[in-house]
């Protein structure tokens, strides 16, 4: 919005500025532009030329920092249920013991239930444990980073003053003139002469 208010400001006075500098170039040419010491320069194509006395670079600022925002995929464990693993211990344990039960018979039947609960039972507990160690999850999470504006200021357009019959006058231009620019009715540049 604030640029928009002073893009209108410099409009409006641009144009008040060529209104007024064409009103007082009809009186000094009215006249044949005699009596002053800064005459025009005539160029051999007959074209008039005001010479230039200062140009000032308008710049833009750099934008501001901005956010920048991605989507990640991250890998997280799942939460354990069971971090003892309970239940490992207790199906291993049962399915030992049943598998012990079926070997031998009197008290080497009763050895081999309680070495294949023991065995089944740590079995069952490694089992549960490495597979809640490789349990994952996986969910999409938005990060984001500031990041710095374009570089430095830029050079978006130049304020020259000329001198034209002992009158000086600015003009905004796109590009440096040089030392002189050629002038229409002494008021208006009309080119980039050097």
């Amino acid at each position: 919005m604030n640029r928009l208010v002073a893009s209108a400001l410099h409009v409006g006075i641009g144009a008040v500025l060529v209104l007024g500098l064409s009103a007082c170039n009809r009186d000094a040419n009215a006249d044949g532009g005699v009596g002053g010491t800064a005459q025009q320069a005539a160029g051999q194509d007959g074209a008039k030329y005001a010479r230039v006395v200062s140009v000032t670079p308008v710049r833009e600022q750099a934008s501001a920092p901005q956010q920048v925002c991605h989507d990640e995929v991250v890998t997280q464990h799942k939460p354990v249920q069971d971090t003892h693993q309970i239940a490992g211990t207790a199906i291993g344990a049962v399915a030992g013991g049943l598998l012990g039960n079926q070997i031998g018979g009197g008290k080497g039947r009763t050895l081999a239930t309680v070495a294949g609960a023991v065995g089944g039972g740590y079995a069952g507990h490694e089992i549960q444990a490495n597979h809640q160690r490789n349990a994952t999850t996986q969910t999409t999470q938005r990060r984001c980073e500031t990041v710095p504006g374009n570089g430095g200021d830029k050079v978006v357009a130049y304020d020259v003053s000329y001198e034209y019959n002992g009158v000086t006058r600015t003009v905004r231009m796109d590009h440096d003139p040089g030392d002189k620019l050629q002038v229409q009715e002494g008021v208006v540049a009309v080119s980039d002469a050097h």
